[in-house]
């Protein structure tokens, strides 16, 4: 496991590749611009190829992080795409949040070829993909998993294998989920406080002490109170994201009301001009709203 590729380096796999690089792997990378590739072998000192079937060609590991279903397909299945370069019993790592129907489908191709695959969807966003500090959803045997977890390992605070191919995107959805409610409820406190009057910053120093505390009221109350969100992972992401969660929901009989309103406010976001904000703009939902002129 010494030889790794890695496909796709957006804001979350550049820093990941990173990792690897300088855990000691021989690291070659691909990315639909070439430009950001070479940039990556100058920054680590790894190798770049010019299309994923050649960046796979020979590696004992091939991770993936693209933007979604069809991206996976593309970069997994097309003429020059991984499947072409896989050597025999290669295992192939997938970062990208997308449907558990695609993960059981590449999975059953790459199988076929006498190769092994996981998926391995991550949370932590940004921030934790430039600390190594991801925690890692996985599905896939339990075999494979063990000779992968090492390498994944370099660049994740958590691994944990959640059941079988399509497990790993099924528990990111229920990450998402909860996040859709959690920022939600954030943005409805903060604008409650400020439409009472309070110090919004005293607001959260308290009750963050105690039930009310979450990852999103510690890292993100201070940009949403000073109404910044250029920054993090972006509204067309989330709604990516949980368009693919209702979907599965609508297969499974799951019930999320709360989610699909979410979704829908996050809709009224990317009309205000916030596609490519963070998913704290909620916030910026609500003062829009508060802002407008009263009725009757």
């Amino acid at each position: 496991m010494k030889k790794v590729a890695f496909i796709g380096l957006g804001v979350m796999g550049y820093p990941m590749a990173g990792h690897l690089q300088k855990a000691g792997f021989e690291v070659t990378v691909y990315n639909r611009t070439t430009v950001k590739a070479e940039q990556w072998a100058k920054e680590f000192g790894g190798d770049f190829a010019l299309t994923p079937g050649l960046a796979a060609a020979g590696a004992d590991v091939v991770f993936s992080c693209v933007g979604n279903d069809d991206d996976l397909r593309q970069v997994m299945t097309g003429s020059d795409g991984i499947l072409h370069g896989l050597k025999p019993s290669a295992i192939v790592v997938d970062h990208t949040t997308a449907s558990a129907l695609v993960a059981r489908e590449l999975a059953a191709v790459i199988e076929a070829k006498g190769c092994h695959f996981l998926d391995a969807p991550v949370s932590g966003g940004q921030q934790g993909a430039q600390n190594a500090a991801l925690t890692v959803m996985v599905g896939g045997d339990a075999n494979v998993f063990e000779m992968a977890k090492p390498v994944i390992d370099v660049m994740a605070r958590s691994v944990q294998l959640m059941g079988p191919v399509g497990s790993g995107q099924l528990c990111k959805m229920v990450n998402q989920v909860c996040i859709a409610g959690l920022v939600q409820g954030l943005a409805e406190g903060l604008h409650f406080a400020e439409q009472a009057g309070l110090d919004g910053k005293k607001v959260i120093d308290v009750i963050s002490k105690g039930a009310a505390q979450s990852w999103q009221m510690e890292n993100r109350h201070e940009t949403m109170l000073a109404g910044e969100y250029e920054h993090g992972f972006a509204v067309d992401w989330m709604r990516k994201d949980l368009a693919i969660v209702l979907d599965e929901a609508r297969q499974n009989g799951a019930s999320l009301p709360v989610t699909a309103l979410v979704d829908q406010f996050y809709g009224d976001v990317q009309a205000l001009g916030g596609q490519r904000w963070d998913t704290s703009s909620l916030l910026a939902r609500l003062k829009a709203r508060s802002s407008q002129p009263k009725k009757g």
